[in-house]
């Protein structure tokens, strides 16, 4: 089953907000385009991913992650997560009604092509979600072929998934779950293992 996903990122310098403190000021900006590039090279490596959609803030901010393959547009005229993953969501599906869609967060820097393979293979054409590592949040939504997404991306979203009818995903998938919204999930991907990009914010940059 071949996926069109869809990612969400803020400009550089205004996203992440609960990540401030763990690099010096100046360095947070390139921390957050370092945890995107570690996601998104991750998504691409994957052979069932089809096409990545980036719905960006300022694609100009972001221009360089075009280099990893995917396709970015601006976010729409309603500046909230649900309204950009249902802005790439129809652009998506204006070109394949039957596309099979996914919402997935910008902040997964240990992710593993397999983790998200094995996803995949279970949600097998159903609509499921992914929680994060504390069980309260999603950080993958997938739709059913043809189906709509409806996203519920905010505070409490892996209760709003599953009440919504999306299937919580059982297995382990640890680089899948782990999001970085705080210094301590920082430290977590740390340990799992980062790509290189975020892998570059040498131990010395982090406060």
């Amino acid at each position: 089953m071949d996926v069109d996903l869809v990612v969400p990122l803020k400009h550089p310098r205004d996203g992440k907000s609960r990540l401030r403190g763990a690099v010096e000021t100046e360095h947070h900006p390139g921390l957050v385009l370092a945890l995107a590039k570690d996601t998104l090279a991750a998504v691409t490596s994957s052979a069932q991913i089809r096409r990545v959609l980036l719905v960006a803030a300022d694609p100009r901010a972001v221009a360089e992650l075009a280099e990893l393959g995917v396709e970015i547009v601006e976010e729409p005229a309603e500046k909230s997560l649900n309204a950009a993953f249902r802005h790439g969501e129809a652009l998506l599906k204006a070109d394949d009604p039957a596309a099979v869609v996914g919402a997935l967060q910008a902040d997964l820097p240990a992710l593993r092509a397999g983790d998200l393979t094995a996803a995949l293979a279970e949600a097998a054409g159903r609509r499921a979600f992914v929680a994060d590592r504390q069980g309260t949040g999603t950080t993958l939504l997938l739709a059913a072929s043809g189906a709509p997404l409806e996203p519920r991306f905010g505070p409490g979203s892996a209760r709003k998934h599953a009440e919504s009818g999306a299937v919580p995903l059982s297995q382990a998938l640890p680089t899948l779950r782990s999001d970085v919204d705080t210094p301590d999930d920082l430290a977590h991907v740390r340990a799992l293992g980062v790509g290189k990009h975020t892998s570059a914010y040498r131990a010395e940059l982090f406060i």
